[in-house]
């Protein structure tokens, strides 16, 4: 169990202990909810350190692989991360099922989750309860109007914000966020990308802020110019510009120094990152089979309404994804289905869309799409009734039969929206 005493063994966090304790980033989330005019997320470029970047995305379980891989090519590891490449919270499933799953296993290692802190507020509890020691939250404006201008476009569920109303939305969840980290006692590191220009002269209004929701820590990070994005064209910050601002923010909060901008896959001591060496390992774990619950944890549902299963497989325009975690059911998100009319093709892109599904629910399904699906895993089950009803006896005892409807036939009829035998 992590003591006051080892919670110093993280190298980001300490200085004085990067040459003997390291650390291992884990990229299990793709998906981010922000775009920052800065950012280029590349996933496969093995030659470039920076955040954002990995060479493979792993699962919750293949993470938990990996992690032993990790562990036996560098036992100095002491901390487990998550910081990418999107946002951890915007993935929160996978966030979730990995710390579960490094903390079964390994419960002697520090864990650190780096965010924006637009989705964190949520799931503040569920950070305490499995034991997150160190968190890093990115604030790069406390001025919504300069906000503005570093988000191209803020995603909150299906709301999209830009400009002064992105930068206030933000700036909001991230002040939640380190308010509920700092009160469940979680050691909390700000980070501040330096754009010139856009924020670099209000660094230290940053750094204010900051000093009064007690931070820990702030790092002020040159911004890495990448080209095609808002601000390709900006000059990286020089490193006496960067020192000169460490200057003005540390009469506020104490300033990382040793910062390395480091990958979504980094691994290794900070002066000794070994994530080259290890990228075929993350390969490899990348590509590893799991058992079907881990490799297909959700479920698809064709819903009118959003209550009852109660749509046409061929019918549906868009499913809601489901999964169960420790007896819970939550609504993922929802996915477009493929368009209508296309025959067999359309249930082989449905496949993909679902790939990671073991299951679609529907009112009812003709037998070619029925067919199709199961071939590729996915167990398509007519039922009608409460999603949430359903569900339940799916993911646990209850009688599924109860539920079940015709399959094979248009039950709930095809409406010539493409559904029965004849619109697969």
């Amino acid at each position: 169990m992590t003591t006051e005493r080892n919670k110093t063994m993280h190298p980001c966090f300490n200085k004085d202990v990067k040459g003997e304790c390291g650390r291992v980033h884990l990229p299990v989330a793709p998906k981010c909810n922000v775009l920052c005019n800065f950012c280029n997320r590349k996933f496969d470029c093995v030659n470039e350190s920076r955040p954002g970047v990995t060479s493979a995305v792993l699962s919750p379980g293949q993470a938990a692989k990996y992690m032993e891989d990790v562990l036996a090519k560098e036992p100095r590891i002491t901390v487990a991360g998550i910081a990418g490449p999107g946002d951890p919270f915007a993935n929160p499933l996978e966030t979730l099922g990995t710390m579960r799953r490094i903390r079964e296993k390994f419960p002697d290692l520090l864990f650190c989750v780096s965010t924006n802190g637009l989705a964190l507020p949520p799931y503040l509890d569920d950070v305490a309860d499995l034991g997150v020691t160190h968190m890093t939250v990115t604030v790069n404006a406390v001025d919504p109007v300069i906000g503005g201008e570093v988000y191209k476009w803020v995603r909150d569920g299906k709301v999209v914000y830009r400009g002064k109303d992105a930068g206030k939305l933000i700036l909001e969840r991230q002040l939640e966020s380190i308010r509920g980290l700092k009160a469940r006692g979680i050691t909390v590191k700000v980070n501040t990308i330096i754009i010139p220009g856009i924020n670099d002269h209000h660094v230290e209004e940053i750094a204010r802020v900051m000093k009064g929701l007690d931070v820990d820590l702030h790092n002020l990070i040159p911004m890495y110019p990448n080209p095609g994005t808002g601000f390709g064209h900006l000059p990286e910050p020089t490193k006496a510009e960067v020192n000169a601002l460490r200057k003005a923010a540390g009469v506020h909060v104490p300033q990382m120094t040793h910062c390395k901008r480091c990958r979504a896959d980094a691994v290794g001591l900070l002066d000794n990152d070994i994530s080259g060496e290890m990228a075929g390992c993350l390969s490899a774990c990348s590509k590893m089979e799991l058992p079907v619950a881990e490799a297909r944890p959700y479920v698809a549902v064709a819903t009118r309404e959003g209550m009852l299963v109660n749509q046409h497989l061929g019918e549906a325009s868009r499913f809601q994804i489901w999964a169960e975690q420790d007896g819970a059911l939550s609504m993922v998100e929802e996915r477009q289905s493929p368009p209508a009319g296309c025959g067999p093709k359309r249930w082989e892109a449905l496949a993909k869309t679902l790939k990671d599904c073991s299951a679609i629910f529907c009112a009812a399904a003709g037998e070619t799409p029925s067919l199709l699906l199961e071939e590729s895993g996915i167990q398509v089950e007519a039922c009608t009734g409460f999603i949430s009803d359903v569900l339940s006896a799916h993911f646990g005892d209850g009688d599924l039969a109860a539920f079940k409807a015709r399959k094979g036939g248009c039950a709930m009829g095809c409406g010539g929206a493409g559904g029965g035998e004849g619109c697969g």
